[in-house]
């Protein structure tokens, strides 16, 4: 071979292999396909999540009204009682004794009455003929009012007895559940001070405390003002208790009172719930997550919780834009619902939010969004055409 030959067919070669280098940087990489969801706004439950602690709905001390001795407990430790149930009996043997003499007196005092109205009834007679004096008139009158007022206070003597001695069957003020007995049979009870017997709890229904921080509520108002937020009118603000496997019950309680007064040491303001309890489930002074009801959200964003990523500057969502980039765009999440964030800032109606695949993008990059279902009609064709393949090989 001569050597322009031999030049040629080296200068081809070398043509070929830049051809043979340059074709893969004309090629380029399809866009990666992401799943997206489109931003709808709705109106969502306003929902707050709250520790609080139950507490009876009524609590009544049982106390000994009278001195006595304790005989007898009737009632069952822990058990339901009836309002006017007897709970314990005291001695009533020194009660029936002093209303017999109560009686006593009562009768003295009406005999006495009796002497002095007939003097005073003689006396009015003979006094128009002279025959007593004004003198004696007006003592045996006067004899007659002080007996008469002696019959009047030995009558409520006797009442006084008779209540005292009623008292002597301790009975339960309300209905509800009896605790433990504070007195053993046997005890004297009731000299000075009323001894505590036991206590009765109401606890169906029962009252959820709990408190919300005086910032929050006035962020929920300003957003009330400005129509972001709907608050439910009294008596239609509902509260949930979630037991601690984040379950709720079936019964749904009421927000029935708020202070109006925010607590100086906390800044919080303190609500209450009744909670209906009719298996009696809940007890009373045991901590509880509570969900409150307050109203609605107006216009808020629904977004799964995988969406939505975050650094030191926000939570953000990343969205593919109307050109087909990427684009990141920081959100307000209010808080979670199921598996969703509620986000109130930072999404439009219509964006088209990556919920799949954003190991995938990167922001103004261009990428491909494809709705979950098409996803899942190409995983469905992938997987029907696997088989087919392999029984071609």
């Amino acid at each position: 071979m001569t050597a322009p030959i031999r030049s040629l067919v080296l200068a081809s070669a070398l043509l070929a292999a830049l051809a043979a280098c340059s074709k893969p940087e004309q090629q380029q990489m399809p866009p990666p396909e992401v799943v997206v969801m489109s931003a709808t706004p709705k109106d969502v439950p306003l929902e707050r999540e709250l520790v609080g602690r139950l507490s009876p709905f009524r609590s009544s001390d049982v106390r000994a009204r009278v001195a006595g001795v304790v005989q007898k407990r009737v009632y069952q430790e822990g058990s339901d009682v009836k309002e006017g149930q007897t709970l314990f009996l005291i001695d009533p043997a020194p009660l029936q004794a002093s209303l017999s003499a109560a009686q006593a007196n009562l009768a003295s005092a009406q005999a006495t009455y009796a002497n002095s109205k007939a003097a005073a009834d003689r006396a009015r007679q003979l006094a128009p003929q002279k025959f007593v004096s004004r003198s004696d008139l007006d003592n045996a009158e006067a004899a007659e009012r002080s007996a008469a007022a002696a019959v009047q206070q030995a009558r409520a003597n006797v009442q006084t007895a008779r209540i005292n001695l009623g008292y002597a069957s301790v009975t339960a003020p309300i209905s509800g559940r009896a605790g433990k007995q504070q007195v053993t049979e046997g005890a004297l009870v009731g000299q000075g001070d009323a001894t505590l017997l036991t206590t009765i709890d109401q606890i169906d229904p029962l009252y959820a405390n709990f408190s919300m921080s005086s910032s929050e509520l006035q962020t929920l108002r300003q957003a009330q003002g400005a129509g972001q937020v709907q608050l439910a009118a009294e008596g239609q603000r509902t509260v949930q208790v979630l037991l601690p496997n984040g379950q709720a019950i079936d019964q749904t309680g009421t927000l029935d009172f708020s202070d109006t007064v925010v607590d100086p040491a906390t800044g919080s303001v303190s609500l209450r719930a009744t909670v209906p309890n009719p298996d009696r489930t809940l007890l009373p002074g045991t901590f509880v997550t509570l969900r409150a009801t307050l109203g609605e959200q107006k216009g808020a964003f629904l977004i799964p919780q995988s969406a939505i990523q975050r650094d030191t500057v926000s939570a953000y969502a990343m969205i593919v834009g109307k050109d087909g980039n990427v684009v990141r765009k920081n959100v307000t999440t209010q808080q979670a619902v199921g598996n969703d964030w509620l986000i109130t800032d930072g999404l439009a109606a219509g964006d088209q939010v990556i919920v799949e695949g954003l190991q995938k993008v990167k922001e103004g990059a261009p990428a491909k969004g494809i709705t979950a279902e098409q996803a899942a009609a190409a995983k469905a064709a992938q997987a029907k055409a696997a088989p087919a393949q392999g029984k071609a090989e």
